[in-house]
């Protein structure tokens, strides 16, 4: 079983950055991909960014060149900086992670975190 844990979101001004935080627990040792998922009122929830055990990463098209993904795997810690934020980004940002190099329906989800932009 693992745990993911978000942190980081929060209120901030357009055009302005945050950085997002997800540490994994329990069998943390058993996940290999970990990585962001958005999902803004009225809509489906989105993938971000991922990022393999390896440090393989992958992003949205529309947020490519203005977020940056990383992780520690030592502290089973991947990190979501968020540069140039646009009003509508605002969403709830959940974490995810699964056992293998892509993100499948049996995925681990964390709480959310909310993100708000503000024009």
């Amino acid at each position: 079983q693992v745990q993911l844990v978000e942190s980081g979101g929060g209120l901030v001004q357009a055009g302005g950055s945050l950085r997002l935080s997800c540490a994994a627990s329990g069998s943390a040792f058993s996940i290999n991909i970990m990585g962001w998922y958005r999902q803004a009122p009225g809509k489906q929830r989105e993938l971000v960014a991922a990022i393999t055990r390896g440090g393989s990463p992958y992003y949205a098209e529309s947020v490519k060149g203005r977020f940056t993904i990383s992780r520690d795997n030592a502290k089973n810690t991947v990190y979501l900086q968020m540069n140039s934020l646009k009003p509508e980004e605002t969403a709830v940002y959940y974490c995810a992670a699964d056992r293998t190099t892509v993100l499948s329906s049996n995925k681990y989800w964390g709480q959310g975190t909310q993100v708000t932009v503000s024009s």
